[in-house]
């Protein structure tokens, strides 16, 4: 098999990938805190890409989008722990304890490179994994509390992230698309991240761009896909989902509706000399 998740409760997982590379793009619902055991993961967002190995130890906002891609490395499975700090959670965490953090928007990913506290309170899940037994409830609460706890006194600011239970409110639209385009997501999604309802969305988009939301992603995305192969000179194949394509005969079918010529032919004239 491939890829294996095993669950100890609902919000702790371990996941184990064996195969070539693994990507996807996604929101996650809540923070995510990750411990990393074994191979490579690349975290591509608007704004930056992170890299992590093993024994990094990281933490992912929620409503953020990003493409996730894991490999295994060094003859070893892509394998990880994450703990899911839902919002539940975190209320009940801070109804007994003050918040100490401005409440303000995150979106980067927090590094927390191979730090002995959060180290431990994560590898002592293990053993639940490898006896295959659920975790008791009480005990699940007093790891996640743990880990809560840890990283409030890691970073001071941390605060501001976990104890923020607002959903995402109106924001500009036009300068969220223009650095998000490339993710394929649903209308649905960029609506709710944009704070508004689809109707709204939608007529909100119609507005700014003159345009329909899907005709101007996929010419955002067609763009993107033609200077990445004419000036930068990568393969069509290494291309299309980064620009947000869920598969190459779409992508290629679209480009060369576009453009006239199909991407391997543009990419053929593009090629430098051997």
């Amino acid at each position: 098999m491939e890829f294996e998740t095993k669950y100890i409760t609902p919000d702790i997982k371990l996941s184990e990938f064996s195969g070539n590379i693994f990507r996807t793009e996604v929101v996650f619902e809540h923070h995510m805190l990750v411990w990393f055991i074994s191979g490579e993961t690349k975290i591509i967002q608007a704004d930056a890409t992170y890299t992590f190995n093993a024994g990094d130890i990281f933490l992912i906002p929620r409503n953020q989008l990003a493409t996730v891609i894991n490999y295994p490395k060094n003859g070893k499975a892509h394998k990880a722990v994450a703990m899911h700090l839902t919002k539940e959670r975190l209320k009940d965490f801070y109804a007994r304890h003050t918040s100490s953090g401005k409440m303000q928007t995150f979106q980067k990913v927090y590094r927390f490179r191979k730090h002995p506290l959060l180290e431990s309170c994560l590898a002592s899940l293990i053993p639940y994994f490898d006896l295959g037994e659920d975790l008791p409830p009480n005990i699940a609460s007093i790891k996640i509390e743990e880990a809560i706890s840890i990283l409030r006194s890691i970073d001071k600011g941390v605060d501001g992230l976990l104890a923020d239970f607002d959903d995402p409110g109106k924001i500009d639209l036009s300068d969220f698309m223009e650095r998000h385009y490339m993710f394929n997501m649903t209308m649905d999604k960029f609506g709710y991240l944009t704070g508004r309802s689809l109707a709204t969305f939608r007529r909100d988009f119609k507005k700014t761009f003159n345009t329909t939301p899907q005709k101007w992603l996929t010419e955002k995305r067609l763009g993107l896909a033609h200077y990445q192969i004419a000036e930068k000179h990568r393969k069509p194949i290494d291309v299309y989902f980064e620009v947000g394509f869920e598969n190459l005969s779409h992508f290629s079918y679209a480009f060369k509706n576009q453009y006239g010529y199909p991407p391997n032919a543009l990419f053929d004239k593009k090629r430098p000399p051997e």
